[in-house]
This record gives structure tokens, C-alpha cells and sequence, in this order.
């Protein structure tokens, strides 16, 4: 249905324009789809097909930050969570920085980290960062009971022992379900600093082809991410699937 609607779609328009690039068809689509595939430079010295460079710069920017801001967030969720101490000074800050839209702070990154690995690092995970440690700590503290945590210490536990056996095992499908949520920002985040300083990735190569209305590849580019996102999803539903049985949404 979907389909069918943009190619009556791209039919009008290309009725009323018939040099009209914004709405390509679906031969359109695939000279681009083919486009992004063709090695690059010269016959005698090719080099790698554009989506392969772009595709790899992206997904190693996504996967350092996500994995650099997931961890952060773990710890301090936790600790905040645990510690009515740690709570009391992080919480306020936390809670402030999470109402500031990441992509408003790329000067302060620009200025602090410079524009490379180090800056799309920081885009990323302290993009994630503060909401992310915010939806851990309240999974803490409501879904933690203090029953549980003073039957642990009555069978002796240590306190990492109530960290990881009692508060760790029981938040994990939520820390899951808020990675899964936060696949999406992350990946909004990374394309605007790519469209900004980038000089190769997905974020990099929509701006350079929207500039010259190649939007063919343009669209290709945007169902490539789209799938990236589906596959992430999946994946970490049957990561949280196999991880815990137990737990229903």
C-alpha cells in the first residue's frame, strides 16, 4: 500500500516535471541503490564503493558511543539508585542536563573534543547519557523493593553481591528495553554532527547528495537506516528475550 502510494506519487510529480528529482521512481531508486555500490576513482587504482566507506564510518561512530554511554549510564543509574548519597548531589544535575537537546551543545563538543573520533564519541553517549541514567535510577528505585534488599543482607550478601545478584538482575530488561529506546536518538544525534563535520559517513553523504538533488541515493540511504535501526531492535529483543525468560512486557 505504502509503496503503491509513492509511486502514484512520484508519477504525478514527474507529470508536472518531468526533470523533477525529488520524488524519484523506482528506476530511479535503483540507479541510485546501483550508484552506491560502484567502486570509486579510477579503473586502474579503484577504491571501496561509497556505501561500504560511509556505512563503516557510521556504525563505528554509533557502536563506540552507544557502548561508552551505555556503561556510563549503568554505573551511575545504579550507584544513584543504590545511594541515597550519590542520589542527592547527581540527581538535580542529571535531571537538568537531560532537558538540553544535544545537537544545541555540538559547539561546546567542537570546542572541548575538536571534530573527530573524539567528538562523535561524545555526541553519542552524552546524548544518551542523562536520560538514559535517568530511566535506569527510577528502574532502582521502583522495581528494586528494600524487602529484597534486607533479605540479601540477612543471608549475608556483600554489597556488590546486592548490586549485582538482587538490583542488576532485576533492572536488566529495563536497562534492555531503555538501550532499545535509545537507538533512535543516538543515531539522530551522530548524523547531525556527520552532516556538520563529517567527511565520510551516512549523515556525511545525505547532506553531500541532497545538495546536488541526487535524491535517489538520498532515499536509499534513509531505508539503510531504517534497516539498521529494525536490526538493532531485533537484536536486542532476542538478546532480552534470551537474557530473561522471565520478564513480560
Amino acid at each position: 500500500m505504502l509503496l503503491s502510494a509513492y509511486e502514484v506519487v512520484s508519477a504525478r510529480q514527474t507529470r508536472i516535471n518531468p526533470l523533477q528529482t525529488t520524488i524519484p521512481s523506482f528506476q530511479k531508486l535503483g540507479e541510485g541503490l546501483k550508484q552506491i555500490f560502484q567502486p570509486q576513482g579510477l579503473a586502474e587504482n579503484p577504491k571501496p564503493a561509497m556505501f561500504w566507506v560511509d556505512i563503516r564510518a557510521t556504525l563505528w561512530r554509533l557502536i563506540i558511543g552507544l557502548g561508552v554511554g551505555v556503561i556510563a549510564s549503568i554505573v551511575v543509574g545504579i550507584l544513584m539508585g543504590a545511594y541515597r548519597w550519590i542520589e542527592a548531589p547527581l540527581s538535580p544535575v542529571v535531571m537538568f542536563l537531560a532537558k538540553i537537546p544535544p545537537t544545541a551543545m555540538m559547539p561546546i563538543y567542537f570546542a572541548v573534543v575538536g571534530t573527530d573520533q573524539k567528538m562523535f564519541t561524545s555526541m553519542v553517549a552524552l546524548g544518551i547519557f542523562f536520560s538514559m541514567t535517568q530511566s535506569i535510577y527510577q528502574a532502582v528505585r521502583q522495581d528494586v523493593s528494600d524487602e529484597a534488599i534486607n533479605k540479601a543482607y540477612t543471608l549475608g550478601a556483600s554489597e556488590m553481591e546486592i548490586i549485582y545478584e538482587v538490583i542488576w538482575k532485576q533492572i536488566l530488561p529495563k536497562i534492555i528495553d531503555s538501550v532499545r529506546l535509545q537507538i533512535g536518538p543516538a543515531m539522530v544525534f551522530l548524523l547531525a554532527a556527520e552532516m556538520v563535520v563529517g567527511s565520510a559517513g551516512l549523515g556525511y553523504q545525505i547532506r553531500m547528495q541532497s545538495r546536488i538533488l541526487n535524491m535517489s541515493v538520498v532515499y536509499v540511504y534513509l531505508a539503510i537506516l531504517a534497516i539498521v535501526g529494525l536490526i538493532a531492535e531485533w537484536g536486542l529483543a532476542t538478546l532480552r528475550r534470551k537474557l530473561c525468560p522471565w520478564y513480560v512486557d
